[in-house]
């Protein structure tokens, strides 16, 4: 039988022989990787909590796999074995090594393997490109070429797993660019019965990220020429994301309104084009959080805990006890705004900085912001602080998870007035916590945050607003604090309402749940799951 190959060692027809990976056992018996009852689902993404977090990819990937288990899905994560992970914390062990020779050398590859929240997660590592690292991205003539041996490595590991534990995916869930190399890499062994019926499903997180220009790193790791009419067609055939979607057999995107949005070229970023012509396979699927961790009646990180049912009270003291971390005069009169965020340009924070400093000059209010990013965002957060700290200005420029959760269930209005969002997470958050977000309309923030009604609030979960100008910002959020002021009843109505939206993962489990055996019965004709 002929191995599967992930590179090549020369430009040589695909029919002469390949060298790619050492076995020294018999393959496996065909039982062993034959469809069992559940589908096996193996999720390859460049992040996962709480191993590895940069931005949203990390809360879906540690999340949604648990979900799905619940509904009998053997869903499996496979992440890069990054080096300030910490082995012992999370009681991961070394599982096998094997040898995997690619155009550059032979390297040897080890598989590290642990169970988190009832999710089996593996790690692999080979010098030089995973196992040393002290963070998760570095520049980008390094991440593209160390991005594309994961995927090969996840090729080879799976590999490696049939005999090696007695498991093999019936499909593959891949994230954003990092892991989009693998549907095409499925593509060129389909002439493997093993293969052959293996179904692929992309994520994209964030279509602004592309791993793009990746032709010279491609070709020097050993990659065969990316073919495909529509990649060839629109000059895409060296774009990583381009790769993941021309190949993929089912797209998604992390919310209804960005599965629109990317077709049109605002937010497609020069993909839209293909993007269009995958409309068919397309779907917009809004992600969930984990309800059970997140969740302010048990959350140890607040001071008091509290329920959509009983909530004033106990909101007032976290509020309080937020204040007085941060040095501020303790008021329940006077609105606090917060922001927990990434301090970069899709976040809106060129808008949102503007607006504050006007509010400041002419509202009584507090502002708070957590989080890291640019240095020019940093040092306008520096500045708002040294310009209106006598008012109540805070900036905290590190990310620190107990104090997010402080600002979620002590503030009264969240900042996201967002360039773009594909999902956004912080929203959902503060919802569940009762702090009313104050977002732009666009991707998952119009799919999650229902406008007030200007009224009694017998609609609304947050404050809304659609242009992309400071002034947008500004006027918003005069009308939060006037609503703050004037309309109690109406702002602990949206409060109730919002604490109660349902943000689990059910239903978008299911949904996803349903794609794996729409993708895996195109591979498979007959197949009824």
């Amino acid at each position: 039988m002929r191995l599967p190959y992930f590179t090549k060692q020369s430009h040589s027809h695909r029919s002469q022989p390949i060298v790619i990976i050492a076995l020294n056992y018999p393959l496996p018996p065909r039982e062993i990787v034959s469809l069992s009852q559940s589908i096996r689902v193996l999720f390859a993404a460049a992040e996962s909590v709480p191993f590895a977090k940069v931005g949203g990819m990390a809360d879906v990937v540690g999340s949604l796999p648990a979900a799905l288990r619940r509904l009998g899905v053997d869903a499996r994560v496979i992440l890069p074995g990054y080096g300030f992970i910490k082995h012992y914390d999370y009681g991961i062990q070394h599982l096998f090594t094997f040898s995997f020779t690619h155009r550059l050398g032979t390297a040897q590859v080890n598989v590290y393997g642990t169970e988190y929240d009832g999710v089996p997660t593996y790690f692999v590592q080979a010098y030089p490109y995973f196992g040393n690292d002290a963070t998760v991205y570095s520049e980008w003539t390094w991440d593209v070429p160390r991005f594309i041996f994961f995927n090969q490595m996840v090729m080879a590991t799976t590999w490696e797993m049939r005999s090696r534990l007695g498991w093999f995916p019936d499909a593959f869930h891949v994230n954003d660019w990092h892991s989009g190399l693998i549907p095409f890499l499925m593509e060129q062994n389909r002439y493997l019965p093993d293969w052959e019926g293996v179904a692929s499903l992309l994520s994209i997180h964030n279509l602004a990220y592309q791993g793009d220009h990746a032709g010279g790193f491609l070709f020097e790791a050993g990659i065969y020429g990316r073919h495909h009419p529509d990649l060839m067609y629109q000059d895409l055939t060296d774009n990583m994301m381009g790769i993941a979607i021309a190949y993929s057999d089912i797209l998604t995107t992390v919310s209804p309104r960005y599965a629109v949005e990317i077709q049109y070229p605002h937010m497609g970023y020069g993909l839209e084009g293909l993007v269009r012509r995958r409309v068919q396979d397309l779907h917009g699927i809004l992600n969930g959080i984990d309800v059970e961790k997140l969740n302010p009646a048990t959350d140890k990180h607040l001071a008091a805990k509290f329920s959509a049912d009983d909530f004033e009270a106990a909101r007032a003291t976290n509020k309080a006890a937020l204040q007085q971390m941060l040095g501020l005069p303790q008021r329940p009169d006077v609105p606090l705004f917060g922001l927990v965020s990434r301090l970069v340009y899709q976040k809106g924070i060129d808008l949102l900085i503007p607006a504050i400093y006007r509010i400041m000059g002419e509202y009584d209010v507090q502002f708070v912001a957590l989080g890291t990013g640019e240095p020019q965002y940093e040092a306008m957060m520096r500045q708002l602080m040294v310009d209106f700290g006598w008012r109540g200005a805070r900036a905290l420029l590190r990310y620190n998870d107990g104090v997010a959760q402080q600002i979620y269930g002590g503030s009264d209005v969240f900042l996201m007035p967002s360039h773009f969002e594909p999902c956004g997470m912080g929203q959902m958050l503060a919802m569940r916590y009762g702090s009313l977000p104050l977002v732009r309309e666009t991707g998952g923030l119009a799919d999650t945050v229902e406008n007030y009604d200007n009224g009694e609030g017998d609609r609304g979960t947050g404050f809304v607003f659609s242009w992309e100008e400071s002034d947008a910002v500004y006027y918003t959020m005069r009308w939060a604090i006037e609503t703050f002021y004037n309309r109690r009843s109406a702002w602990q109505r949206m409060q109730r309402r919002a604490m109660q939206t349902d943000f689990s993962w059910d239903k978008s489990a299911q949904q996803y749940k349903d794609l794996y055996q729409q993708a895996i019965a195109r591979r498979r004709p007959g197949w009824n799951g």
